[in-house]
C-alpha cells in the first residue's frame, strides 16, 4: 500500500492528535473558562472520527505500516464504540464538575488521547503498537481517576489505580519479551507462525503473562483488586468512562491478541479463557450482593459482565467473536444509562449521592429517573424481553455451539445470582419508606442520553439486523 493510502487508514487517529493537541493549547491559553467550547470541540473531534470509520480505508484498510497496524472491521467496529462512549462521557461531566468548582478544561483533552491510545489497541498487530496504544490510554486514564484533586478518595484512586496498573503492565511487558524471544518477533502473524510448529515452554509461559496483564485491563478476576475502589472514588463521569470505553477496547485488544496472535495455542488459551469467565461471573455475582455503595455495586457488576462476555471467547469460533462483539454494543448502552442515572442522585444542595437505601421512593418523587433506573436493571441482569438478556444468550448459544455446555450452564446460574442485587435496586426504589428526597437536575444533555440509551435497551431487537452484520462481519475480519 502506498504512504498515502496507509495514512487514510489512519484518518481517526490522525483527526483525534490534530484535535487533542490544538484543544490542548486553546485549554492551555484560555484556562477553565474555555472548558465549554474545548468539551463540544472534542465532542465534533470524535464524532468526525466515527465519520471516518466508513471509509473502506479505515475498515478494509489491511495490515499497514510493516505490519504494526491492522485497519479492518473489526477496529473500527469498536473504534465506534469507544468513540461514541467517550463522546458521552464528556457531554454529562459539566453538571457534575459544577459543585466542584467547574468543569477543567483538561478533562476533554484527557478523553481525547485515552481514546487515540484506545484505537491503536484495537488496531494493533505487533506487541510494540499494543504496548504503545496501551500506555498512552493508562496514563490519561492515571490522571483522570485522581482528577479532583482535594477530593482523598479521588487521590485514593489514582494512587491505586498507577500502582497496579504500572504493575500489571510490568507483567504485560514481561509476557511480551518471553513471546519475541523464543519466536523471534513482535508481529502476531511471526508469533503465531512460530507457535504452529508446537507451543515450547517459553511460549506458553509468554502466553499465560499476556493475558494475565491483558486481564487486568478488562478487570477480569484475579486481576480486579483496582475495580472497586476506582469506580467508587474516581468522579463519577470519570467511572462512567472507565466501565465504557476502555472495557470495549481492552476486550477487543484481548480478543485480537488470542485469535491472531495465539491462534495456533487455541487449547492453551482457552483453558484460562474459561477459568477468567468462570471465576469473574462467581466473584462479581457474589461480592456485588453484599454492597451499600452503588458505584461498588456496579464495579463488581462489570467484573461479572466481563466474565459474560469472555464465555463468547472462550468458544474459539466467529460465532463467539461476534456474540461478545454484539454484548459489548449492548453492554455500553446499559452502563452508560446506568451510570448517567446515577449522576442524578444529588442531594437539594447538590451534592452526589451513592447509596443505595437514598432511591427509595425515588418513584414517588422522580417517576422518569425511577422508570430509567428500573430499564437498565432489569436489563443488565439479562431479563427478557429487554435488550441485555439478547447478549447474554448469544454467548451462551455461542458457547453450547462449540461444545462448552457446561460453561454456559455456569454462566447462567451466575446470571440468576446477579440478578439479585440488580432487583434489590429496583426493590428499594419502589417499595421502601420513602428516603429524602433528591434535588431536581436540570441536565436537557443528562436527560438525553438516559432517553436514549433506554431507547436502545427497550427497542434494541429493532437493530438485531444491523448489530448481528456488523458483529459478523468484524469477527470474520479476524479468522
Amino acid at each position: 500500500m502506498s504512504a498515502l493510502g496507509a495514512f487514510a487508514s489512519v484518518l481517526p487517529e490522525i483527526v483525534l492528535t490534530i484535535a487533542g493537541l490544538a484543544l490542548m493549547l486553546v485549554a492551555a491559553f484560555g484556562g477553565d473558562g474555555s472548558s465549554r467550547i474545548v468539551s463540544w470541540l472534542s465532542v465534533a473531534a470524535l464524532a468526525v472520527a466515527g465519520l471516518l470509520l466508513i471509509q473502506p480505508a479505515v475498515h478494509a484498510g489491511g495490515t499497514i505500516f510493516d505490519g504494526l497496524y491492522r485497519a479492518d472491521a473489526f477496529a473500527a467496529f469498536a473504534k465506534g464504540l469507544v468513540f461514541a462512549s467517550a463522546a458521552a462521557c464528556i457531554l454529562v461531566a459539566p453538571a457534575f464538575f459544577d459543585r466542584e468548582g467547574g468543569l477543567k478544561a483538561e478533562y476533554p483533552v484527557l478523553i481525547l488521547f485515552a481514546s487515540i491510545g484506545m484505537a491503536m489497541m484495537v488496531s494493533a498487530s505487533d506487541f510494540v503498537t499494543l504496548y504503545v496504544g496501551l500506555e498512552l490510554n493508562s496514563l490519561a486514564s492515571y490522571v483522570l481517576a485522581s482528577f479532583l484533586r482535594k477530593d482523598m478518595r479521588s487521590a485514593e484512586a489514582g494512587l491505586k489505580y498507577f500502582v497496579l496498573g504500572a504493575l500489571a503492565s510490568g507483567i504485560l511487558l514481561y509476557g511480551m519479551s518471553l513471546l519475541y524471544g523464543f519466536s523471534g518477533t513482535t508481529g502476531f502473524a511471526g508469533v503465531a507462525a512460530a507457535m504452529r510448529d508446537g507451543l515450547s515452554t517459553g511460549e506458553m509461559f509468554g502466553l499465560v503473562f499476556v493475558l494475565a496483564g491483558l486481564a487486568f485491563k478488562i478487570s477480569a478476576v484475579p486481576m480486579h483488586m483496582w475495580t472497586p475502589d476506582v469506580y467508587e472514588g474516581a468522579p463519577t463521569p470519570v467511572t462512567t468512562f472507565f466501565s465504557s470505553a476502555p472495557k470495549v477496547a481492552a476486550m477487543a485488544l484481548t480478543i485480537r491478541v488470542a485469535i491472531e496472535a495465539l491462534g495456533p495455542a487455541t487449547t492453551a488459551w482457552q483453558q484460562i479463557i474459561v477459568f477468567l469467565a468462570l471465576i469473574s461471573i462467581v466473584f462479581g455475582s457474589v461480592a456485588a450482593i453484599v454492597q451499600s455503595n452503588i458505584k461498588r455495586m456496579m464495579a463488581y457488576s462489570a467484573i461479572a459482565h466481563v466474565g459474560f462476555a469472555l464465555v463468547g471467547l472462550a468458544a474459539g469460533t466467529p460465532e463467539g467473536v461476534a456474540a461478545v462483539m454484539s454484548y459489548l454494543a449492548i453492554y455500553v448502552a446499559m452502563t452508560i444509562g446506568a451510570f448517567v442515572c446515577i449522576l442524578q442522585m444529588k442531594t437539594m444542595d447538590g451534592e452526589a449521592i451513592e447509596t443505595i437505601p437514598s432511591l427509595a421512593g425515588l418513584s414517588l418523587t422522580r417517576p422518569g429517573l425511577a422508570a430509567a433506573f428500573a430499564i437498565f436493571m432489569f436489563s443488565l441482569a439479562g431479563i427478557p424481553p429487554l435488550f441485555g438478556f439478547w447478549a447474554k444468550f448469544l454467548v451462551f448459544d455461542a458457547a453450547v455451539a462449540a461444545g462448552m455446555p457446561a460453561l454456559a450452564a455456569i454462566g447462567i446460574a451466575g446470571s440468576v445470582i446477579s440478578a439479585f442485587y440488580y432487583l434489590k435496586v429496583i426493590k428499594t426504589i419502589y417499595m421502601d419508606e420513602p428516603a429524602q428526597p433528591y434535588g431536581e437536575a436540570r441536565s436537557p444533555v443528562d436527560y438525553g442520553i438516559i432517553t436514549l440509551c433506554a431507547l436502545v435497551v427497550v427497542f434494541g431487537y429493532l437493530l438485531n439486523p444491523v448489530l448481528g452484520e456488523a458483529s459478523a462481519a468484524a469477527a470474520a475480519s479476524l479468522f
